[in-house]
């Protein structure tokens, strides 16, 4: 039986009591213990005179000093007793003595001391805080008290230079001490933690080389029996220490347990204040206690000197709190809430700057004089007829939006997004012989070598009788690392002569020897797999050329104007007449070997396969399939008889090209690869794909794997292998068989994700993103909100100097937005 309210606390005076009287006992001391010590009591209807008498007793134990705490114990165990005890007889010298109570105190009032004069140093620290500026935040880290060279050096290795480094240390994450559960919450059957004391601690033979260690924890609540098997732990409890403990709840004999619980100390501070705790990146020899401990000595002095450039107008509207208290929450926050409000400063603040940012790119690009390329209708016919196909109605209204930008001076600065056979090529096509009927050049830059070829491929074909203003044909050339010697020297002559009117290249276009003559248009494919640096030097060979750059990986219209805010969005929402959709099924793996003869039948028809893993290698942490390790098992026992090509990441380019290169040309029956055919192969040949695991990866990367086939005549189909169990993976892959809409599956995606990295900033060639999440849409519409009505009326940010600053600190290295 669990034991009584008069026993607890007659074995926390105990444990007081071989503790010297420190008050360790319990969590938060006797005091603490009080308020839930009482309603116990209460329910066990013990007498209401002796009970108050009791419960003052305890506060006046938490106030009184170690020397004086014996006869208070001594008055409280009378008083378990049943011995009338005088409060008068009973008072101990405390600290400060406490004032004598009125019959409107409560015992814990009266219990309470008078806070002591200031001493001497704290009143001068007192006043040189006051005396201290923002220029302070620059002071080094070895300023604050403790902080010697060896600490210096330790901070140093994790970038912390400065004190404003030490406050944007952010916490990786934070445990959650403010909902720890007590031992009366706890229920048999669940996994729980709870801090507790260890009261006792026993050795138990099991048999002649078998021994079980057991404890008992308590923490003011009630009592708790731990088990452990191994005896070694005996010799890391120590017995009286407050730890936390984590297990599996029991129950035997009546008394609640915990089977093989793990535990680890936890300092007085972390256990005093039961809050959100921070846990911090750390590097070695620093522990996280440490460094949570400088933070806070650094937030209490020099937090509130943190400068805010955020305008008073923009945080009142937005509803966010000042930049110091946002800071201070989200190290250690007061409450879940104050804790996302936090967070939520520190997001918009990024948000915001990348809208101002992309606001003064804009700007800065439309200042400038771009050539006007007009197209006379006749040109523009002539190209129409041209083409194999008619163009769709979407088509038809997006090359109408960019051929209105490249008639006029402002350069053209427009993204096209639609899916994978669209038709987006006809349109940097288009867009091409318009600059070709003004004199100027064409530069298509593409993000692999193989994708490279393709385009120059499918250009020389879309621009087949397409002519100069003189009537030249108009010349094509391609210009990739793969590219040397004399052919390479004669491109270069040919773009730096203009005898070249369209080049299609990979980064090798942006090298310093690439010189044109006069570059008027720049489209760049692929463009997430670019940043805006490289879209940049690019674009300033030419002066300043149009630009239009391209996407298959369609992605929610929110995101896009957050991520190329700087460009205007087109959408090709209309699949060419004709196209058949692929086919998308969910197998679960013990239908393999059905998708395998299936495989074989189309291989016997002349067509080709791609086989898709998650993984490079087998994983000892990951269950999921592995390109290498299937494909020694799929080349030697499943398809002995078929060809095998093996792709996958940690290849060269070179290697992968040659690969891809081989796959196309029809030398492999079937491609097994992980997720790098992504993009960057057009094989029409190719039929089906299998992704295994298909649950391990996202709606947008799973349409684009699936992409690659259904790019010819033939019938295509998409095999999702997936012993997916859970709601969100299974809704996943329920909706990209339902859905061949690249935009319909960027919105679930997004829907199905919440806030998180949608494409990842890498990709994106935005700045780094500290806190800020793509996903957050509701903090990047207001940001972006805010953003453009603060441009408004001041597009240089004059009025806001501080902002200015820290808005182009945001975006150092990352494009010029001056």
């Amino acid at each position: 039986m669990a034991a009584s309210a008069l026993q607890r606390l007659l074995r926390v005076l105990e444990l007081e009591e071989r503790q010297g009287w420190r008050n360790r006992a319990v969590i938060g001391g006797l005091q603490a213990m009080a308020a839930r010590w009482q309603k116990d009591a209460e329910e066990e209807q013990l007498d209401p005179r002796q009970l108050q008498t009791i419960v003052t007793l305890m506060a006046r134990y938490d106030a009184a000093t170690p020397e004086s705490r014996p006869d208070v114990a001594a008055a409280i165990r009378r008083a378990l007793a049943g011995e009338p005890v005088s409060l008068a007889d009973a008072a101990a010298p405390a600290a400060s003595a406490p004032q004598p109570a009125t019959q409107q105190t409560s015992p814990v009032e009266a219990a309470s001391p008078l806070p002591p004069p200031e001493p001497t140093h704290v009143a001068r620290e007192r006043v040189r805080r006051q005396q201290r500026t923002a220029l302070d935040l620059e002071a080094p880290v070895s300023v604050l008290h403790g902080v010697g060279s060896a600490t210096a050096e330790q901070l140093a290795r994790l970038g912390i230079h400065r004190i404003a480094d030490l406050l944007w240390h952010l916490p990786s994450r934070h445990e959650d001490f403010s909902q720890l559960r007590t031992i009366a919450q706890l229920r048999p059957g669940e996994q729980a933690t709870v801090i507790a004391n260890l009261w006792e601690i026993r050795e138990r033979k099991i048999s002649l080389k078998r021994q079980m260690i057991q404890g008992i924890l308590a923490d003011g609540t009630g009592t708790l029996h731990a088990t452990w098997w191994n005896k070694y732990v005996k010799n890391q409890l120590k017995l009286g220490a407050t730890l936390r403990f984590s297990g599996k709840v029991g129950l035997y004999m009546g008394n609640k347990t915990l089977e093989n619980p793990a535990f680890e100390e936890l300092d007085e501070e972390m256990v005093a204040t039961g809050r959100l705790a921070p846990v911090y990146p750390l590097t070695e020899g620093l522990t996280n206690k440490r460094l949570r401990l400088l933070v806070k000595t650094a937030l209490d002095e020099y937090g509130e000197l943190v400068p805010d450039p955020l305008p008073a107008e923009v945080r009142r509207q937005a509803g966010l709190p000042d930049l110091p208290q946002a800071l201070r929450q989200v190290h250690f926050p007061d409450s879940h809430e104050q804790f996302q409000a936090g967070l939520r400063r520190l997001a918009f603040d990024e948000f915001f700057y990348i809208q101002l940012g992309v606001l003064q790119r804009r700007q800065s690009l439309q200042s400038a004089a771009a050539p006007a390329l007009v197209a006379e209708p006749a040109v523009l016919a002539r190209f129409r007829a041209a083409l194999p196909f008619a163009l769709t109605g979407a088509q038809e209204r997006v090359l109408d939006e960019i051929l209105r930008d490249l008639q006029r001076t402002i350069p053209m600065s427009r993204l096209v997004q639609g899916d994978v056979g669209s038709g987006k090529t006809a349109l940097a096509a288009a867009a091409m012989v318009a600059a070709a009927a003004n004199g100027a050049q064409s530069a298509m830059l593409a993000p692999t070598q193989i994708l490279a070829e393709q385009h120059h491929r499918s250009l020389s074909r879309l621009l087949a009788g397409q002519t100069r203003p003189d009537g030249a044909p108009l010349t094509l050339a391609l210009l990739t690392g793969r590219v040397t010697g004399t052919e390479r020297a004669a491109a270069l002559e040919g773009l730096r002569s203009g005898a070249i009117d369209v080049v299609v290249g990979t980064t090798a276009l942006i090298q310093e020897a690439v010189e044109f003559n006069h570059l008027g248009l720049v489209v760049v494919d692929e463009q997430h797999r670019f940043g805006v640096a490289q879209r940049g030097a690019l674009r300033n060979k030419g002066g300043q050329p149009h630009l239009l750059v391209m996407s298959a990986t369609p992605i929610p219209r929110s995101l896009a104007l957050t991520l190329y805010g700087d460009l205007d969005i087109s959408i090709v929402d209309e699949m060419p007449p004709g196209r058949t959709p692929v086919k998308t099924k969910w197998f679960p793996p013990r239908e393999r070997e059905r998708l395998y003869n299936f495989l074989r039948r189309e291989v016997r028809e002349g067509r080709q396969a791609f086989i898709v893993y998650p993984l490079v290698e087998e994983s000892e942490k990951l269950e999921a399939g592995a390109a290498v390790d299937a494909y020694e098992r799929l080349r030697q026992e499943i398809f002995p008889d078929l060809r095998l090509g093996l792709l996958h990441g940690r290849m060269t380019g070179q290697e992968k090209d040659l690969v891809m290169s081989a796959f196309a040309a029809g030398d492999f029956d079937v491609l097994v690869s992980t997720s790098v055919i992504e993009v960057g192969i057009d094989v029409p040949n190719a039929s089906l794909m299998i992704i295994e695991d298909a649950d391990r990866f996202g709606l947008a990367q799973l349409h684009q794997l699936r992409g690659r086939v259904g790019r010819g005549e033939h019938k295509s189909y998409c095999a999702l292998v997936s012993s997916a169990t859970g709601p969100e993976a299974e809704e996943r892959l329920r909706t990209l068989e339902a859905t061949n809409s690249g935009f319909v599956l960027a919105e679930k995606d997004l829907e199905l994700r919440g806030p998180g990295d949608f494409l990842g900033t890498r990709q994106s060639g935005l700045p780094p993103l500290r806190v800020a999440q793509l996903g957050d849409v509701a903090t990047l519409a207001a940001a972006r909100e805010a953003a453009q009505a603060l441009f408004a009326r001041s597009p240089d940010l004059r009025e806001y100097p501080a902002l200015a600053r820290n808005v182009m600190q945001f975006w150092q290295g990352h494009g010029d937005i001056s």
